[in-house]
Order: structure tokens, then C-alpha cells, then sequence
């Protein structure tokens, strides 16, 4: 049997080396390629067209793939045969959760077991999708409003998205030129989010989001 075409995507050598190293043990896998960011990611696809990408979440972007939910849609509109796993260490389960909503397969955390990756892409070459013992429902979200844990739940991925940007240090200007939004709309997201984390002010929100550790 042919074996399974993966490559990998992350900008931290040390993390593409110990996935390649996983991989590498089971003979139904055989990675094709790395890439440590976007641009390098989208070249091999389309130099390779792989079975599955395993790519992180937050990576080096640029204008023209970015990273995160612009970059796992480019893949999904120009490489739909490819099934999309995530490695990241985002922590937010309803995050993650709306992340299968975008159309991944997968998510691994990279704070768990790196020999998940095996039991993923085992159940991705026989095209199901994975939810490791990582991932929770989003039913199982905390009902106490006040709790920050439901605070930063409570946030839609799309905001959670404007939020990961603003700290970063992008204007929103620049959030919504690198996301292909309008500067209302991002404006208007990132209002929201700051309603539900019940912040008042940019630099509340800072405070809020490194105390959290909210994008570690």
C-alpha cells in the first residue's frame, strides 16, 4: 500500500523535527516536505499536493496567506483534497472546537502527547475526522458567566482571531488589510470581544489577554 503524503508546518525547527521524528517510526506515513511558513506551506502543496498537512495555528504569515483561519481557508478553497490537522497550543476549547467548523480534520495540542499525531492521521488516511482526549465539547464550557474561562469561551473564532492580531500589536487597520475585512467590521469584532471579556479599554484588553495567557 502507497504510503500517506504528509507535510508539516511550523516555525520552530525543534517542534518540525520531533513530528518528522514521530512519523517517521510508522511505515504508512512518509513526510514529503517542510515548510516554516505560509508561503513555504502553499508552495509545497502545490508543488506536492499532499494527503494531509499538519500545520500549526499561529505561524508567520504574510499579506498574502497570513496564518490561522486565513490560511486554513486558502488551504481548504485551493487544496480541498488535502485533510488539514493543527498542532497548536491554544488552549481555548470552544476555539478549537469552532476550528472543525472551518472545515480541519483535526487538532492536537502541542502541550499533550506527540504520539497523538499517529492516532490522528491514522483515522484522517481513512477520511474521518479526529477529536483527541485534548479536545472537549463546547457544551462542557463553564456556565458561570463571570468566570474567565467562560469570558474568553464566550468569544466567536473570528473575533478570537482580531483579538490574537491586536495583540500582536496591529491597528486595526492593519488587522482588517491582512484579513480582508473591512475596518467596520474588524472595529465592530473586536468591540464585541471586549464586551464579552468586560474590558473597557485597549489597554485592559492587553492586560487581560497576557494575564490569561490567552496567546501563549
Amino acid at each position: 500500500m502507497e504510503a500517506v503524503r504528509v507535510v508539516l508546518a511550523d516555525d520552530h525547527p525543534i517542534v518540525l523535527a520531533g513530528v518528522r521524528e514521530v512519523i517517521e517510526r510508522d511505515a504508512r506515513f512518509v513526510v514529503v516536505g517542510e515548510a516554516r511558513n505560509s508561503s513555504e506551506l502553499v508552495q509545497l502543496c502545490t508543488d506536492v499536493r499532499p494527503d494531509i498537512v499538519i500545520t500549526d495555528y499561529n505561524m508567520p504569515g504574510d499579506r498574502a496567506y497570513g496564518d490561522g483561519i486565513k490560511l486554513i481557508d486558502y488551504l481548504r478553497r485551493h487544496f480541498p483534497d488535502t485533510r488539514i490537522l493543527i498542532l497548536t497550543m491554544l488552549s481555548n476549547n470552544l476555539i478549537l472546537s469552532s476550528l472543525y467548523d472551518l472545515g480541519v480534520s483535526g487538532v492536537i495540542l502541542k502541550n499533550g502527547d506527540l504520539n497523538e499525531i499517529l492516532v490522528a492521521l491514522a483515522a484522517l488516511s481513512q477520511g474521518r475526522t479526529y477529536r483527541g482526549p485534548g479536545m472537549q465539547s463546547g457544551s462542557s464550557v463553564a456556565t458561570n458567566r463571570d468566570d474567565i474561562g467562560a469570558r474568553i469561551a464566550s468569544l466567536s473564532v473570528k473575533e478570537f482571531e482580531v483579538l490574537r492580531h491586536f495583540v500582536s500589536g496591529m491597528t486595526v487597520g492593519e488587522i482588517a488589510e491582512h484579513l480582508k475585512r473591512s475596518v467596520k467590521t474588524v472595529s465592530a469584532q473586536k468591540i464585541a470581544a471586549m464586551r464579552k471579556l468586560d474590558v473597557d479599554s485597549d489597554q485592559a484588553l492587553l492586560l487581560f489577554c497576557i494575564k490569561a495567557n490567552l496567546f501563549q
